[in-house]
């Protein structure tokens, strides 16, 4: 997979290679992730940006942390091969004032904090979700914590 990083508002830090890293890891935890011809636009932004991008396209009108829009279906995914043109997967948004507040709240850095957002994006993006039923939720969460600890960041959901 192949990130097109944009970063405004956000503090003095290394987040291209974070955002890599992290990345990589989603890859060898989901597998439909670690094709090399998706592409995936990650914006780190204001929360003002947030807001308008959830009251415009989600029509909820409130700042959230992580925003995802994906452009694919997971059975498009799927069926997605290796070899071709690259394919945009998506686009990823995270609000900085809301991920610190977020993460001074948690007890831990704002880098883990967002590193678990852009996990779980990229898991939305890749057709998981938590919405819809509790056994989803579970899975997914299942998924995002053992993607993070191959990174070293601890279980997000207090487990």
């Amino acid at each position: 997979m192949q990130l097109d990083i944009d970063i405004e508002e956000w503090p003095e830090a290394e987040w291209d290679a974070l955002a890599e890293r992290a990345a990589e890891a989603a890859g060898e935890g989901e597998p439909l992730l670690a094709n090399p011809r998706l592409v995936v636009s990650l914006l780190f932004t204001s929360d003002a940006e947030v807001h308008t991008l959830n009251r415009e396209w989600r029509q909820r009108d409130k700042p959230t942390n992580v925003l995802s829009f994906p452009m694919l279906e997971r059975a498009e995914l799927e069926g997605l091969g290796a070899d071709g043109p690259p394919v945009m997967l998506g686009d990823i948004a995270l609000a900085a004032k809301t991920c610190a507040r977020e993460a001074a709240d948690k007890g831990v850095t704002l880098e883990a904090h967002a590193t678990h957002l852009i996990v779980h994006g990229l898991l939305h993006l890749a057709g998981h979700d938590h919405v819809d039923s509790d056994t989803q939720a579970e899975q997914m969460e299942a998924l995002e914590t053992a993607i993070l600890a191959k990174l070293g960041i601890a279980d997000p959901y207090g487990a």
